[in-house]
């Protein structure tokens, strides 16, 4: 190796040296002038998750506690501390309770009370029970004419029947062709269709 080739080596290693240095002293500025701001959001980001890790702890804990009193009130139905705690807790279970209870003891007029419920489940449910309890065709029509009502087809079986009674079969029959292909009632339809309406 001749001197001008360690001369050019000690060069390339200073400049290798120089642009490290270079940028340490580059990393060390940004770093003071955003040590504020990456703080900031690292506190954040731990303040965020500890948060979220409480909200989800103390949403458990609600949900857990109303199961409990629901179990409560499973095996005592008067006890109103209960109900009023379960209220409180959960509205939507409250709502889900009243009406299992209302159904379970026949009482329309405990169901007709959940019909401005909060819970969309328990207001569609409360509507085709009001309907259906009425034995209005119109009211199941309008409940069946809804896009998401969960006992469409059943309301559609039910309005056919009530029109087969009233011996209007051509009307019957447009109902029954309106159920869906898929519902667990098509074979009931089928039947309905051959043999109750022609």
């Amino acid at each position: 190796m001749s001197i001008k080739d360690d001369i050019s080596m000690v060069k390339d290693e200073l400049n290798s040296e120089e642009k490290f240095f270079e940028k340490a002293v580059m990393t060390e500025k940004f770093v003071k002038k955003y040590k504020n701001v990456m703080i900031g959001s690292v506190v954040a980001i731990v303040v965020l998750v500890s948060a979220n890790i409480i909200y989800d702890a103390n949403k458990n804990a609600t949900i857990e506690k109303a199961n409990n009193v629901l179990a409560t009130l499973s095996v005592n139905p008067t006890d109103e501390a209960s109900k009023s705690l379960l209220k409180t807790l959960s509205p939507a279970m409250y709502d889900v309770w009243l009406y299992s209870q209302a159904v379970a003891d026949n009482d329309f007029k405990k169901i007709e009370n959940l019909k401005n419920s909060k819970d969309s489940i328990i207001k569609d449910l409360v509507s085709y029970e009001l309907a259906q309890d009425s034995k209005n065709i119109s009211a199941l029509s309008d409940y069946a004419s809804k896009q998401d009502s969960i006992y469409k087809d059943l309301a559609l079986v039910q309005s056919a029947v009530f029109l087969m009674n009233e011996n209007k079969m051509e009307e019957a029959h447009q109902k029954l062709v309106q159920v869906s292909k898929k519902s667990s009632l098509n074979q009931v339809v089928q039947a309905l269709l051959h043999y109750g309406v022609k």
